[in-house]
């Protein structure tokens, strides 16, 4: 009996040494995000903290471990701290985007905007539903030029504006009366920026994303596997330079041209691409986000890569993400108001 119990506090004891060292690199590399550990954060944090509460909390209800419940309240805290979907806990008792024209906001109407990774119309036109909620600015990734101006023509009875490349494209109610393309054959897939005049004279520049899809390979016991997931982070990394090096190089900015950068970004927030936006951008799902925020995949969406930025012109005050059937994709609409 006695050696029963001696064993039982050992696989305890072991069960919490394993959650703490967990614990220790899942804190490393989520807050630190080296790209050698690129292939463990590809995964949200609470795929980990949940393996980690396995351990501790199997600890104290198999064997009573001492301290158990202490390492599980460690891994509730670290996760209420350092998940994505739970950031937006602030938010509560924000107003939530509604289908139509979006409601005034302090007498003013603000500029109601969707992005949507639109998966080539595989899963169908998304138009309809698109069309439910009055935006002024449709931003589309994986949309051919034909289908982007079937969209503009379907949201504006044929009165809006459109503009494609490659298989970016943007539609919006106003007047488009610039387009910048990428010459660099190499980055042509996934940047694609307009100049959009609103009806008071002002213009917005609008620049539309969609960085390299992340790498999937999850067998982290293959050399490969994390080598694969490093070189795949570094090369959206490099894309995400070169749009706002476009960005520079064509408007005021960062300055006094307000500019809204969104799309898919195959990486969710936290991650080192995104943080080259901390400076000048806000993330609008973080700023008055509610709900699930997860865009990806759109059945069971684990990862929130679709996203909406804005300079500091904005002021986001509604933000939610909707589902669509007509992609593997959930689109996101923010409301903005400009100052």
């Amino acid at each position: 009996m006695r050696s029963t119990s001696t064993a039982a506090r050992r696989i305890g004891w072991l069960l919490i040494g394993a959650s703490l060292a967990l614990h220790f690199l899942t804190v490393v590399a989520f807050a630190r995000q080296p790209d050698v550990l690129a292939a463990y954060t590809v995964m949200p944090i609470w795929v980990w903290g949940g393996m980690g509460l396995l351990l501790s909390g199997g600890a104290y209800l198999l064997f009573r471990a001492p301290l158990s419940l202490i390492v599980t309240a460690v891994w509730a805290l670290t996760l209420l701290l350092g998940a994505d979907e739970a950031r937006v806990i602030a938010n509560l008792g924000t107003q939530a985007p509604e289908p139509g024209r979006p409601d005034p906001i302090e007498g003013r109407r603000p500029i109601r905007v969707i992005t949507l990774n639109a998966a080539r119309f595989r899963y169908g036109d998304p138009s309809q539903d698109l069309a439910e909620w009055r935006p002024d600015i449709v931003i589309l990734q994986e949309a051919s030029g034909y289908r982007v101006k079937s969209v503009a023509d379907q949201l504006y009875s044929g009165n809006g504006d459109y503009r494609s490349f490659s298989l970016n494209g943007v539609a919006t109610r106003w007047k488009i009366t610039r387009e910048v393309r990428n010459p660099d054959p190499r980055f042509q897939y996934f940047n694609h920026n307009v100049t959009v005049e609103l009806p008071d004279g002002r213009t917005i520049e609008v620049a539309n994303l969609h960085l390299s899809s992340a790498a999937t390979d999850l067998r982290l016991w293959r050399p490969d596997c994390w080598r694969t997931h490093r070189t795949n982070r570094r090369q959206r990394g490099v894309e995400m330079a070169v749009a706002l090096g476009i960005l520079r190089d064509t408007t005021d900015f960062p300055g006094v041209q307000p500019v809204i950068l969104a799309g898919d970004f195959n990486a969710p927030p936290g991650d080192p691409v995104q943080r080259q936006l901390d400076r000048d951008f806000e993330d609008a799902f973080l700023v008055a986000g509610t709900g699930w925020g997860n865009t990806f995949q759109r059945r069971i969406p684990v990862l929130r890569l679709d996203q909406i930025h804005t300079t500091r012109h904005f002021t986001p005050v509604r933000c939610r993400v909707v589902t669509t059937r007509h992609s593997d994709h959930r689109f996101v609409v923010a409301d903005l108001l400009l100052e």
